[in-house]
């Protein structure tokens, strides 16, 4: 069952912490991939140095000021791809970044499509033999396994392409800490994953 769109349209934290357990689906060429969603980060509003709303409405951050329930994909560093859901009320720009996933669908076809991005026969031969949990770790990862690209960028998540789903599954407890892989902000405790969950982002002291 797919969260009706008021779910989205509510505090991003929110959101945040609701996503957790939940199954992101991407259906791309006839072939299905999804995964539990297990680590997220909000970023909210042009009061946030890290959101991209930061310097205001702009020509590529313009979904995150569209209705909640979007999809806004984005290009990282001109590399990776990086997928988030569109929070809170139209013209309040917010959303939450997907981090990491447990796979469940698809996991023989997101290993190819991580071998294949990987430079060098023995890149790719260990790109194929992934553990599963390592699959789908970091935000660019899960894109590549999955097949997201800026074409999914502006889907709507209560279609049938890109979506979020209910399958009812049970996590673990909730953490709560600060975001990663950005220089302002870090003081917000906006990152929450699943404790204990392999497939969380490791993070170097």
């Amino acid at each position: 069952m797919k969260p009706p769109r008021t779910f989205y349209d509510r505090p991003t934290l929110d959101v945040a912490r609701d996503l957790l357990g939940l199954v992101l689906v991407h259906n791309r060429r006839g072939v299905r991939t999804s995964g539990v969603i297990v680590e997220v980060e909000a970023y909210i509003g042009e009061s946030d140095p890290a959101c991209h709303a930061a310097p205001g409405p702009t020509q590529r951050n313009q979904p995150l000021y569209g209705r909640p329930g979007h999809a806004y994909v984005y290009l990282n560093y001109g590399i990776h791809c990086l997928v988030n859901v569109v929070t809170e009320a139209h013209g309040s720009p917010a959303a939450v970044l997907i981090r990491a996933l447990d796979p469940l669908d698809g996991i023989a076809v997101m290993r190819r499509r991580r071998a294949r991005a990987m430079k060098g026969r023995i890149a790719r031969s260990t790109a194929a033999a992934l553990p599963t949990h390592e699959i789908c770790r970091g935000p660019g990862n899960l894109t590549m396994a999955m097949g997201i690209t800026l074409a999914e960028n502006r889907l709507d998540l209560l279609g049938s392409r890109l979506y979020v789903e209910d399958r009812g599954l049970a996590v673990g407890p909730i953490a709560w800490g600060p975001r990663i892989g950005i220089r302002v902000g870090t003081e917000n405790p906006w990152r929450a994953w699943v404790e204990g969950h392999p497939a969380v982002s490791r993070i170097k002291n």
